[in-house]
């Protein structure tokens, strides 16, 4: 049995970015739509979406880098983790309601997101593994 080949960080970042730009175009310029099917509220969905977008663009320019600085790949990996949260939470909090539909869409979001966010720690930290251990390492 052989190993899968693990993706790179810019490799992953590319692929969050591009994921992020879709989920971003969908929720922005189908809110309404997917709050009839959801019973999200509209607006969380359209704000959603455009505070996607800036995030796809740091995403995008970070994955075109030889090496991706540390904390740029922290944030991302963070900000994964506390979209993955916050999609949770409002509904556990009964800050939104949303219907069997909007459960499954939002678990299902939330698992891609955070699958996302382990492998790029995994790739981090195998990057980290690889510098000098004299390198203070700013970038991964």
């Amino acid at each position: 049995m052989r190993p899968t080949p693990s993706l790179s960080l810019q490799t992953l970042l590319a692929l969050d970015a591009a994921t992020c730009t879709a989920m971003a175009g969908l929720l922005t310029l189908a809110a309404e739509p997917i709050a009839q099917l959801t019973q999200l509220p509209p607006h969380l969905l359209f704000g959603a979406g455009l505070v996607l977008l800036p995030v796809a663009g740091f995403m995008a320019l970070q994955a075109r880098r030889t090496c991706v600085p540390r904390w740029a790949a922290r944030v991302v990996i963070r900000g994964n983790g506390l979209w993955v949260a916050i999609s949770l939470l409002l509904p556990l909090t009964h800050l939104v309601t949303p219907n069997a539909a909007g459960w499954t869409f939002l678990v299902l979001q939330a698992l891609a997101v955070a699958g996302l966010a382990l492998a790029e720690a995994q790739a981090l930290h195998r990057s980290e593994g690889t510098m000098a251990s004299g390198d203070k390492g700013e970038t991964a």
